[in-house]
């Protein structure tokens, strides 16, 4: 299973899995969210990062999450990856969260496409 690693501001990750537990009813395995604050040094949480990404990193890869591309976290979360091993893409919202979960076990290629996907589709106008 391909672990998911969300690097977020403040506890935006932390709440994106609570929302997931609430609709799945469980806490699903192999993931880890970090929350880079105003006040991290950046040069201090990247080697707290790397560690966690070891948490969830089963031997399959890992697909890391961020939330805004060139923001602290987004920069943070470049630097862990390794293209067919560990994965990223910005822009998490719980649409891509709840999709990277129900594929993650279809391999990286099939998790990235659906991820992207279901956080694109999952922002409609009502």
């Amino acid at each position: 299973m391909i672990g998911l690693f969300l690097i977020t501001h403040s506890s935006y990750g932390e709440s994106l899995i609570q929302c997931a537990c609430h609709v799945l009813n469980t806490r699903p395995p192999q993931i880890a969210q970090l929350g880079v604050s105003a006040q991290d040094d950046p040069l201090d949480a990247l080697p707290l990062a790397e560690r966690m990404l070891t948490l969830v990193d089963s031997g399959e890869g890992v697909l890391v999450m961020t939330d805004i591309f060139g923001a602290t976290p987004a920069n943070i979360a470049m630097k862990l990856l390794k293209p067919g091993k560990i994965e990223g893409i910005a822009g998490v919202n719980l649409p891509m969260l709840l999709r990277a979960l129900t594929y993650r076990d279809k391999g990286m290629e099939t998790l990235l496409t659906k991820a992207i996907a279901g956080g694109r589709d999952g922002v409609i106008e009502m």
